[in-house]
């Protein structure tokens, strides 16, 4: 099908969300709460865009909207100029140590608003992809908490949680780096827990925790004893991988291979 995009034409798949198309055609549509691997939360609404379809124009979130044939979008209208303006305002005000706000406040030329006080020590915006994350995994180890102005995200009642495998998946995914995550002689500490980490196979580098793959071993069952990549690193993964692609598998049969 095709869509218009800034009065562009574009082909677009019926399964595709604008975010997926305007991404795909080097278009820029800012996110925070995005994730190719948790889509569909859409709850930072910087991606939000003009739309006009079946004769209606509105607002949508890009990285939810699904693509219609013949529609319209916008994303560098008047209204959604001045929206993100203000969401980035708000979002600074909330997460004024964030790196990755202030980068976006200078590359989209937005003043910060020094009219109401800001958190100071706050980098978290409640986006809510840390959590969705633990769930994903099934861990639950961590939640949002209170109401309000007292809202944020930790573990039950501030201590160690049970449940936590010590992945880092929500320190990863975090789009403001506002989970704290430290890693020294072997060991990770993340919500006030420390774990010993364990050596790639291949190049010996610290990579997870035993409670990490032990969980990831217990999700796969019986195909756990199949997949010698799961005692690699991401970095020695990606070069398997690549060493199997350059052999001649294609990649359709490498994952295949690490499925079975």
């Amino acid at each position: 099908m095709q869509i218009f995009i800034n009065n562009k034409p574009y082909e677009a798949n019926a399964s595709e969300k604008i975010l997926d198309v305007a991404r795909r055609n080097g278009i820029e549509i800012p996110t925070l709460c995005h994730s190719e691997a948790l889509p569909g939360l859409a709850s930072c609404r910087l991606c939000m865009v003009e739309v006009k379809e079946n004769g209606r124009t509105g607002q949508v979130a890009a990285c939810t909207h699904p693509v219609a044939e013949g529609i319209e979008v916008n994303t560098e209208s008047e209204l959604i100029a001045h929206h993100r303006k203000t969401l980035l305002q708000l979002y600074y005000l909330m997460a004024p140590q964030s790196k990755r706000i202030k980068a976006m406040l200078s590359y989209y030329h937005v003043p910060a608003f020094d009219r109401l006080p800001a958190d100071k020590d706050n980098k978290c915006i409640l986006c809510g992809l840390c959590t969705k994350a633990c769930s994903e995994l099934g861990t639950n180890a961590i939640s949002t908490l209170n109401r309000g102005t007292d809202k944020k995200v930790g573990t039950a009642f501030d201590e160690p949680a049970i449940t936590c495998i010590g992945c880092g998946a929500c320190a990863s995914i975090c789009p403001t780096e506002a989970i704290e995550m430290s890693e020294q002689d072997g060991k990770r500490t993340i919500w006030e827990k420390t774990f010993q980490l364990l050596r790639c196979s291949d190049c010996g580098e610290y990579f997870t925790t035993p409670e990490a793959l032990a969980h990831v071993r217990q999700k796969l069952g019986e195909r756990a004893g199949k997949i010698e990549e799961l005692q690699l690193c991401e970095h020695c993964k990606t070069k398997k991988t690549a060493t199997k692609l350059k052999d001649g598998l294609k990649l359709e049969e490498v994952f295949d291979s690490l499925a079975k």
